[in-house]
C-alpha cells in the first residue's frame, strides 16, 4: 500500500470517570488483537498512553459515570473533541455501582465518613481543598449531560464485545452485539 492509498488511522481517546477501571482492563483483554487494533487506530488521551491533553478524535470511549465537577468538565471536553462518543459499561450508561449512593444524603454521608466514624483522629473534618473537585449530589450516567452516539453495555463489556463493537464502528457499520457478547460480572 502506498502512502497515497494508505487509509488514515482513526484517532481514539479513552477516559475513566467514576468507575472501577474494569472497562479499560477488558479492552486490554483483547490480547493479541490489540496489535491488529493498533494498525487501524492511534490512541490520543487515554490511560493507555498517559497523554494528558485531548486532541481532535474520531472516537471517544467513556468509562464511568459522573460523580464530581471534574468528571463533568472532562466529559464535555470529550464530547466537544470526539466525532463519535461511546458510553462504555454500566457506570457510564446508568451510573453503575457508584450510583448506589444516590439514595443517601451526600452531606450526611460525608459527615459520617469524615467526622463521625469510630477511630478518626480528634478534629477530623470533611476535606475542603480547592484542589479537590466538588462532588455532585447524585451520580449521573453520561447521557444525562451530553449526547451519546453509542452504548457498549456490560460490567464490564467482554473483550469480545469490545472487539466486535470497535471493528463494526471502524468499518462504518452500526455496532451490533448479540446476546452471547453481553455480560455483567
Amino acid at each position: 500500500m502506498t502512502a497515497l492509498t494508505a487509509k488514515r488511522k482513526l484517532r481514539v481517546a479513552t477516559v475513566s470517570l467514576a468507575g472501577c477501571f474494569g472497562c479499560h482492563m477488558s479492552l486490554l483483554d483483547i490480547d493479541e488483537r490489540f496489535f491488529d487494533l493498533l494498525e487501524l487506530v492511534e490512541f490520543d488521551r487515554s490511560p493507555l498512553t498517559d497523554i494528558k491533553t485531548l486532541g481532535e478524535c474520531d472516537i471517544g470511549l467513556i468509562e464511568g459515570g459522573l460523580c464530581n465537577a471534574e468528571n463533568v468538565h472532562v466529559l464535555r471536553e470529550y464530547r466537544a473533541r470526539c466525532k463519535t462518543l461511546v458510553a462504555v459499561g454500566a457506570c457510564a450508561i446508568n451510573g453503575g455501582l457508584p450510583a448506589q449512593r444516590n439514595h443517601l444524603d451526600l452531606g450526611a454521608l460525608l459527615t459520617e465518613v469524615y467526622r463521625n466514624r469510630p477511630g478518626l483522629a480528634a478534629g477530623s473534618c470533611i476535606p475542603n481543598d480547592p484542589e479537590l473537585p466538588l462532588p455532585l449530589n447524585k451520580v449521573h450516567p453520561i447521557h444525562e449531560v451530553v449526547h451519546v452516539d453509542y452504548f457498549l453495555p456490560g460490567c464490564p463489556p467482554s473483550a469480545d464485545a469490545f472487539w466486535s463493537f470497535l471493528t463494526d464502528l471502524m468499518a462504518g457499520r452500526t455496532p451490533h452485539l448479540g446476546h452471547s457478547l453481553m455480560r455483567y460480572d
